[in-house]
């Protein structure tokens, strides 16, 4: 039976430049880093979390949504914040780019878009309180 998610994979075009951003811009936490026959395994995860996002060295584009460009689709990455705006702000000053100006509010809660330096986004959720 499967019991929970390892990993997920972004496809990178320079790993160090994508570890400099999901851990000095979005504050995650570099977990793994293996170079291997296959190329180097790197990883980074929020703080706390089991999860780990894979860092993969790729060709430009590779796994990014097919609706760049488009904001209907969130992007291959979510991450859960318990206060948005906050968040938004302190990231903001560390240079991450957003889609939008502000987070905006939506029915299940607030949302963001970031953008990484390969143009992969990442959504940045806040949940409605009950």
């Amino acid at each position: 039976m499967l019991t929970d998610i390892m990993y997920v994979t972004i496809y990178v075009t320079d790993q160090d430049r994508a570890l400099e951003f999901y851990t000095e811009g979005l504050g995650l936490e570099k977990r793994i880093d293996f170079s291997g026959p296959d190329g180097r395994f790197l990883t980074v995860g929020v703080p706390d979390s089991p999860m780990q996002i894979l860092l993969w060295s790729h060709a430009a584009a590779a796994g990014q949504p097919g609706d760049v460009g488009r904001h209907a689709a969130p992007g291959p990455l979510i991450l859960e914040s318990d206060d948005l705006r906050k968040d938004f702000e302190i990231l903001r000053r560390r240079g991450v780019t957003f889609e939008e100006p502000e987070p905006v509010d939506y029915p299940f809660g607030v949302r963001i878009e970031a953008v990484d330096p390969d143009g992969n986004r990442v959504s940045l959720r806040q949940q409605r309180k009950p």
